[in-house]
């Protein structure tokens, strides 16, 4: 099977909610994983936890055979970093309770031109129909491998560990560059993850705007699956548009009411939209943003509110689309 085909392979995800969690050993990663956990605990989700190896890399640093990368990853032992963080968000999730001892077990393998090691994954199929899947993948670059493993899995959430360098420390796996590329060009909803910790509830960001009502009424599906409590916050530029800030929060907190799901605490700020969201978003597990609902390209040159509050917020920041 040559590269296009591999990456364009479709899964059969009719039906089920699905989350593809980006694996890179990191601490933020590995919280990522946590939350998805929590996310993914009715009888209908996926989880899928990925791990990219540039493809230039081959298997120079493992020395693998390619009758060896068709075998189980799992016994290929540690030398590839992948398999490593893959197997530490695995046990995790069998600690958490997510995944069961008595899971069926099937192990795949996909050629990718360039490489002998190519595609590898466990699925691991609960009785139940419930999926947790490690894949080690290879692409030419990480951005790429992540949104070609959209291609084939077709994800409601893919979620990024931010990495250290976006904390104004050393840089990690995950460049900024990398989850920006990725959060620009998904076709999904995408959580980049600083600190991220189940419980302290999602502050969802609304401006008014029909693109703001559908973010109220998809993220309010996502807090319901993990039980976590929802406030509203709406900022104005200046004095004068204080009342429509209000009016935004009131309509939707209406909206969140004719859905069944009450209002934690509704919020209006006057001044700098990023700056009042970036100080109000501490206390909350995430900042939900809508999409621009421009092109990837027209969203990279232009810089909305909701990427430029990604890029500089303290916490976890989910792009709604």
């Amino acid at each position: 099977m040559n590269e296009k085909q591999s990456t364009t392979m479709s899964e059969d995800t009719e039906g089920r909610f699905r989350i593809l969690v980006c694996i890179d050993g990191s601490d933020e990663s590995y919280r990522g994983l946590k939350y998805a956990a929590k996310l993914g605990s009715g009888i209908d989700a996926d989880i899928v936890l990925l791990y990219v190896r540039p493809i230039d890399q081959g298997l120079r640093s493992g020395g693998l055979q390619v009758d060896v990368a068709r075998s189980n990853l799992l016994d290929w032992g540690l030398e590839l970093p992948g398999i490593k963080y893959l197997k530490k968000g695995r046990d995790l999730l069998v600690e958490m309770g997510v995944l069961g001892d008595d899971w069926e077990e099937q192990h795949s393998h996909s050629d990718v031109s360039g490489t002998t090691l190519g595609d590898n994954k466990i699925d691991y199929i609960s009785k139940n129909g419930n999926k947790v899947v490690l894949k080690l993948k290879v692409a030419t670059d990480i951005a790429s491998g992540v949104l070609d493993q959209w291609e084939i899995g077709k994800y409601d959430l893919i979620i990024v560990g931010a990495s250290s360098r976006w904390k104004g420390g050393f840089k990690g796996f995950w460049d900024p560059a990398v989850a920006e590329k990725i959060v620009v060009h998904a076709p999904c909803s995408v959580i980049i993850a600083r600190d991220l910790e189940v419980g302290s509830g999602h502050l969802i960001c609304t401006d008014g705007s029909e693109a703001a009502m559908h973010t109220v009424r998809s993220d309010a599906y996502l807090a319901s699956r993990c039980k976590c409590p929802i406030s509203l916050i709406s900022v104005s530029h200046d004095i004068e548009g204080e009342a429509e800030a209000k009016a935004n929060v009131e309509d939707a907190r209406k909206e969140l009411k004719s859905m069944g799901i009450d209002v934690v605490d509704a919020i209006t700020k006057v001044g700098n939209p990023v700056d009042e969201i970036i100080e109000a978003g501490p206390d909350y597990s995430l900042i939900v943003m809508a999409d621009s609902g421009k092109s990837g390209i027209e969203r990279f040159f232009m810089g909305s509110v909701a990427f430029k509050v990604m890029e500089n917020a303290h916490n976890s920041v989910m792009i709604v689309r």
